[in-house]
Order: C-alpha cells, then sequence, then structure tokens
C-alpha cells in the first residue's frame, strides 16, 4: 500500500496509466477503505457519469480539497441541480454571439502586443492563454474588466490549485486552520479572489450602468432558493469564484496544448492558416463565422482528447452496482480519467497520434470522448469554451506562425487539477506576411 501512496504522489496519471496497462478496464487499487477502482472502460464509465449518475455523488477527496479554493460552487458541489438552474440562463446559446465579440477583440489586442516584439520572438504562451482566457471570463460572465486583476488573479488561482493538488495526493493532511507554509498560502490565495469577488459585487452597488443581457453576477443576486430565500455572500462568493478558477483555467489549458501541438506538425498549423485566412478580417468575428472553421475545431476537438483539461473524474458510489461485470460495493469511490479512455484503442485508431481529421471523418465514437464530463454534471460553460478557442485559434492562427525554440519540442505536464506543461510553454512566434 505505502509503495501505492508514494507513486501517485510521484505521478498519479502515470501511476493510474501503469494499473490500466497491467489490469485492465476495472482493477481496484490496494487501498482497504474506502474500495477504491480505477474504470477505464467506456461505457461503464457512462454508466457511472450518465445512467445511473444519481448514485454516483462528488462526494470524495478530490473535490473536498477543490473546495478549498471554491467553496461549494458548481463545480464542487455534492448536488448541483439548484445551482444549475439558477446559472444556466446565463449560459444560453444566445449569449455566444457576444462571447466572441469579447474574445476576438482580446485576441486582436494580444495579436497587436506580439506585433510590437521584435521577428521571431520566444513568448510564454501559457501566460498568455491565462490572461486572455480571464479576460474572456470577466467580460462575457460579469461584465467586468478584469485585465488590470489578472496576473494577481492568475497567481492566486495557480497557488490555490497547487494546494489542492497537494491535498487530493494524501490520505491524511493537517486542517487548514494550522498555519503551515501550505495553508499560509491557500489563505493568501482565496484572500486575493475574495477580493476579486468584492470588487465585482461592490461595481453592482455603485451607479447602475445600463446592460443588455443579464450576467452570472445579476442571476446570483437576484436567485431565491428553494425555500425563497436569496442566496447567501458565502453562496455568491463560491460560484463566482467557481467561475473565474473554472472558466479561465480550463479554456487556458486547451489553447496551451492546442498552439504546442500545431507547432510539433507545422503541416497541420498550415492547413489552420489556410482556413482561418479565408474566414478573419480586420473586421471582428462574429459566431456566424465559427461555422466556417471546421478544422480549427477539430483541432481543438483533438487537442482536448489528448490533453483533457479535466483529467480526472472521482465518484462515490451509493449503492450497489455492477460495472464492467466488477460487483461495485456501496461507498466505493470510483476514478475515471478521460486522459486514458480517450486513448482506448477498442474505441481509437492510434490514439497517441496527432489527427484532427478522425473528428472531420465521423469515425470518432462520442461515447469515449469526456473531455467536459458527460450526464447532468456535463460542464456548464462546454459551449462557450468551445465558442471561445475556435475564435481565438482562428484570430491567431491568421496573423503568426508557432513553432519551439530550438533544442525544444513537446513539453511534459503536470497532472494537477488541470494538464499544466511544467515550466510553461515557450513558443517562438512569427507574423505572416
Amino acid at each position: 500500500m505505502l509503495p501505492a501512496f508514494a507513486a501517485i504522489r510521484r505521478n498519479p496519471l502515470d501511476y493510474l496509466h501503469a494499473i490500466w496497462r497491467r489490469y485492465g478496464d476495472i482493477a481496484q487499487f490496494p487501498i482497504p477503505r474506502p474500495p477504491s477502482y480505477l474504470l477505464t472502460d467506456p461505457v461503464a464509465v457512462r454508466r457511472v457519469l450518465v445512467d445511473q449518475a444519481r448514485h454516483y455523488t462528488k462526494d470524495t477527496l478530490q473535490y473536498r480539497a477543490l473546495a478549498l479554493v471554491t467553496g461549494q460552487g458548481l463545480l464542487a458541489s455534492k448536488d448541483a441541480r439548484e445551482q444549475r438552474r439558477i446559472l444556466q440562463p446565463a449560459f444560453h446559446p444566445e449569449r455566444l454571439a457576444p462571447l466572441v465579440v469579447h474574445v476576438d477583440y482580446a485576441g486582436m489586442q494580444l495579436a497587436a502586443q506580439w506585433h510590437r516584439l521584435e521577428s521571431a520572438s520566444v513568448v510564454d504562451i501559457e501566460s498568455a492563454m491565462a490572461k486572455i482566457a480571464l479576460e474572456t471570463v470577466g467580460h462575457a460572465l460579469f461584465g467586468q474588466d478584469l485585465s488590470h486583476d489578472a496576473e494577481r488573479l492568475v497567481s492566486a488561482t495557480l497557488d490555490g490549485l497547487s494546494v489542492v493538488i497537494a491535498r487530493a495526493r494524501v490520505p491524511i493532511a493537517p486542517p487548514s486552520w494550522v498555519p503551515t507554509p501550505r495553508n499560509r498560502q491557500l489563505r493568501h490565495a482565496n484572500a486575493e479572489l475574495d477580493g476579486a469577488v468584492d470588487r465585482l459585487l461592490h461595481s453592482r452597488t455603485s451607479p447602475a450602468v445600463t446592460r443588455q443581457t443579464t450576467d452570472v453576477l445579476d442571476l446570483l443576486m437576484q436567485a431565491k432558493d428553494d425555500s425563497g430565500s436569496n442566496l447567501t455572500a458565502t453562496q455568491i462568493r463560491d460560484e463566482i469564484v467557481t467561475m473565474i478558477v473554472a472558466g479561465h483555467e480550463t479554456v487556458a489549458s486547451a489553447m496551451t496544448w492546442c498552439l504546442a501541438l500545431l507547432a510539433e506538425h507545422p503541416e497541420i498549423q498550415q492547413r489552420v492558416q489556410m482556413e482561418a485566412d479565408a474566414v478573419v478580417t480586420d473586421q471582428r468575428l462574429s459566431i456566424t463565422d465559427l461555422s466556417r472553421l471546421p478544422l480549427a475545431r477539430a483541432v481543438i476537438d483533438e487537442s482536448l482528447r489528448l490533453y483533457p483539461p479535466a483529467w480526472l473524474i472521482t465518484r462515490k458510489a451509493q449503492i450497489e452496482d455492477e460495472l464492467a461485470q466488477a460487483r461495485i460495493p456501496a461507498g466505493s469511490l470510483v476514478i475515471m480519467s478521460p486522459y486514458l479512455v480517450h486513448r482506448h484503442p477498442e474505441y481509437w485508431t492510434r490514439p497517441e497520434q496527432f489527427n484532427p481529421d478522425r473528428f472531420l471523418d465521423g469515425s470518432v465514437d462520442r461515447s469515449a470522448y469526456l473531455p467536459f464530463g458527460a450526464g447532468p454534471r456535463l460542464c456548464i460553460g462546454r459551449d462557450f469554451a468551445y465558442a471561445e478557442a475556435v475564435a481565438l485559434l482562428a484570430r491567431l492562427t491568421s496573423q503568426f506562425s508557432f513553432a519551439f525554440p530550438e533544442g525544444a519540442g513537446m513539453p511534459r505536464f503536470d497532472p494537477g487539477v488541470t494538464m499544466r506543461p511544467i515550466d510553461g510553454l515557450q513558443l517562438r512566434i512569427a507574423p505572416r506576411g
């Protein structure tokens, strides 16, 4: 058992991958309590997340650790049905049109900054994608410009999530009130996030600014719970922090790996650029333009397949069940990894290969594809993330080519809350003609 814990702490994804290769689509871990299983069979995974979702809860170490940062927001809540009901209007398809305008404006601003650099400069792509994703979240969900807080909020998010990772990798950790270095780091990170929430809320108590649409902040401040009462300050805080953290970290991770993969595969990058050249102009992109960018969407899909930001999903079984022909006792921990499911050889041809065309030729079995989860807990911002990523990819590839610096290649990654490249991602960018 102790060697297993040591391997999990070193690299949990490598450990899960090794267990899958050795024991197959369902394997029980050498951990006495609770009974814990790695589930990689796509049919059984969908049973947990979709068919029997009400019998599998988020009452797990992973989500309890995440709640140290997000509280009981939509992402970590054990039962999020009421929260989804409140927030769903902010993610209505009609909101995608202004989202594309916001993200394309941010992309144009970033492109202008890069054009001011020396030709073929090396830039930190991960940092740039984090900032632009945070700026888009601020405008699209809160009607606020978070760019002036970007450095602090990105830093606070990463600091807070690093504590979450450390907590999730050990069975026992000091209570959050004990003044350990990690707990002090967590308090500082949460203080920065709380400060951002306070500023957002203060903006709504200032003289009213007329808005055309209702955003997340409006919905939370106007919402009533099941008893008819207003949401508490803590409930509002938890949802806002969840949107800030999840809304920018996921898209930033996806875009970072997407550009890394295009740098590694220049022939596919050239095809993406040709497609973008036929759509992108000096004018803002619109929602209707996205349908003319099928290859860009396929590149995003394939990047999410190989490097799904949410690479780990856990559930606690409330009842006894049968998964992949194995009996699962009530109270069991079920561990699922989209990273592994996306590499299942029975569902994916040459699963380790970067091949966006698989999403264009109709060969993908979507039952084995879950970068945003599945079922009633499917990521509420999935369509927002796709629209944001496709628009940003088209804008940037229409103006720049991306390559690894001399001697560099695809970076190793750290499987934390999301899949982040170790030491960031440095790419050489060159303006196109």
